[in-house]
């Protein structure tokens, strides 16, 4: 261990920090501990999905001070920003330990800062507390969660005042005023006068929006549409019921087990709906009573998985790919029908989603917005075309946006949505699963996979950076037999084409991504998760779908090229 790391460690000794907090880092220094590298060797910092680490004392952690700190400097930068006008922040937690706490410990910090704070009462999902920040009018938001995350981990994201995440150049600057404080700078001295508690009516207002975005009136028989829904001990419970209830689905049945908020998550490994695993008991609740979609949600209600039927009648996840590309086409469909497309509008996606998004949007002469991984690039590209109209964008990551009341992923209104699309599907003697491969077979058969490797502490970020620095400097010439044409690389801001030498500047904010687009049209894109110690590959394959009998063949075939692309990485 580092001169460095212990002099960092003996810092939080000080009477800045209480009693427990000390007596934490004086055991781990007495103990000579290998968690007090991991600990302080750097400070935590904002990535995709806002800050998010382990809990427990120390820079590289969630505590007190380290949101407080984060807290410290939104305050001083919103005095900054806003000079002379009442300020307002709006305040949301999800069902992890200690998110009530901590909410209750920013709150108190801005409120020292004289800044007014609508707390909500209890837990509430992140896409209620983006629509909150514009139905109270706030400059900014915060939420504490740490999505999908295990156990013992939170995180805390800030939105600014048009409900989207913070972004160039909010972003930098906040950081720069947080990375210019002590911890002895933050303000823990709550005025309790400039707090207040908030819930019934942005619930009301939330779920009223929600509906009018979500439900179309040319859909019919949403009776006969049977639902397994679970919240994964999460916070979408308080929701995602009322919603479906109130857009007329009368048979919702709720995994029990899975249906009380808990930040142990006692039924599932991980709380992520894109791991099968997680859903397995909806599936057979599922399976049990014959339904017809199973719903599941990540902690926060952001992220959504999606199960149907296929066309054997055994209930399948689908990936985020193939829920966007469902959806998106859905909904512009539905602008079409109701004649509200007239070259305006456009549709969000991301650069390591699938390409099938722009194939749908353009079949509809609608503009596809592709921008940086997460969500908050897709609510900037909403602010920055104030002209255009947004009919709806996601990710591959499970996370859908309908509309623009919310300016962040929101399983709430996408859930409904998903729910929409089967029920319209059943209606007319089809399905979702079979709706979907109709979908390939206008365009092409798009499968995707994702591989990401976990390499944690110090050790974990250096083999990470040599990972990425491998896969940008040696690139690859040849995939799967099929020579590699661009090499994309957004933190150097160029498109190079690797047969003619050619560059072309790339014309959106750099970010740590190399993406390889061969001539047959597979993709391989490798990026640092923002939130988690992981390095991400994701793959793209696809082919022409000329028949629906021919769906399972071809999708064997891709997920064959998939598997080795994969070997001949060594991933």
């Amino acid at each position: 261990m580092t001169e460095d790391i212990i002099t960092r460690a003996k810092s939080w000794l000080s009477p800045t920090f209480d009693a427990q907090t000390r007596n934490e880092i004086e055991q781990l220094i007495a103990a000579k501990s290998d968690d007090l590298a991991d600990r302080f060797y750097k400070n935590l910092e904002f990535g995709t999905g806002g800050m998010r680490g382990i809990m427990g004392a120390g820079t590289n952690r969630i505590n007190k001070y380290t949101l407080g700190k984060a807290t410290q400097g939104l305050s001083n930068y919103l005095h900054q920003s806003f000079v002379n006008e009442p300020l307002k922040v709006a305040i949301a937690y999800d069902c992890r330990h200690g998110s009530k706490e901590l909410s209750k410990i920013v709150a108190n910090i801005l409120s020292a800062n004289n800044i007014e704070v609508f707390l909500f009462e209890d837990l509430r999902p992140t896409p209620e507390l983006s629509f909150a920040v514009n139905y109270l009018n706030c400059q900014a938001g915060i939420v504490l969660t740490a999505s999908h995350n295990p156990p013992q981990y939170n995180g805390y994201k800030v939105y600014w005042s048009d409900g989207g995440q913070i972004v160039p150049p909010q972003d930098k600057e906040i950081i720069a005023e947080v990375n210019s404080l002590d911890y002895a700078d933050i303000n823990f001295n709550a005025n309790e006068a400039l707090i207040s508690y908030i819930g019934n009516e942005v619930d009301e207002a939330f779920w009223n929006a929600s509906v009018k975005n979500g439900s179309f009136t040319d859909v019919k028989g949403r009776k006969d549409l049977k639902i397994v829904f679970t919240s994964l001990h999460g916070t979408s419970i308080k929701l995602i019921p009322e919603v479906l209830k109130r857009a007329g689905y009368t048979q919702v049945h709720i995994v029990e087990q899975q249906a009380e908020p808990n930040g142990d998550f006692p039924t599932v490994k991980s709380p992520n709906p894109e791991e099968p695993e997680a859903l397995k008991m909806a599936v057979d609740l599922a399976n049990k009573i014959d339904a017809d979609i199973v719903l599941g949600t990540d902690p926060d209600s952001d992220r959504i998985g999606i199960a149907v039927r296929d066309l054997e009648g055994n209930i399948k996840l689908l990936n985020g790919n193939q829920t966007m590309s469902m959806m998106t086409d859905f909904l512009i469909n539905q602008w079409k029908k109701q004649n509200k497309l007239n070259g305006n509008q456009f549709v969000g996606s991301t650069i390591v989603s699938t390409n099938l998004i722009n194939e749908i949007a353009a079949s509809y002469g609608v503009e596809t917005k592709v921008v940086l991984t997460g969500f908050k690039w897709i609510a900037k590209a909403i602010k920055d075309n104030p002209n255009l109209e947004f009919i709806g964008g996601g990710e591959e990551s499970f996370g859908y946006m309908v509309g623009d009341f919310v300016r962040d992923k929101d399983a709430v209104t996408s859930a409904l949505l998903a729910c929409e699309i089967a029920t319209d599907a059943k209606a007319n003697n089809s399905s979702f699963y079979k709706k979907l491969l109709t979908l390939y077979t206008n365009h092409s058969f798009y499968k995707e996979h994702l591989i990401s490797l976990v390499k944690k502490g110090m050790d974990g970020a250096e083999q990470i950076k040599q990972m990425m620095l491998d896969f940008r400097n040696n690139p690859l010439t040849e995939i799967d037999g099929s020579k590699v044409e661009y090499l994309y690389d957004y933190e150097a801001s160029i498109k190079k084409n690797l047969l003619t030498g050619k560059e072309t500047p790339i014309k959106i904010p750099k970010s740590n991504v190399v993406i390889y687009h061969t001539l047959d049209g597979t993709k391989v894109a490798a990026r640092p998760s923002g939130t988690e110690p992981k390095i991400k590959f994701y793959f793209s394959v696809h082919s022409p779908l000329n028949t629906i009998e021919e769906a399972k063949r071809v999708e064997n075939n891709l997920d064959e090229k998939i598997q080795r692309v994969i070997k001949e990485l060594n991933l």
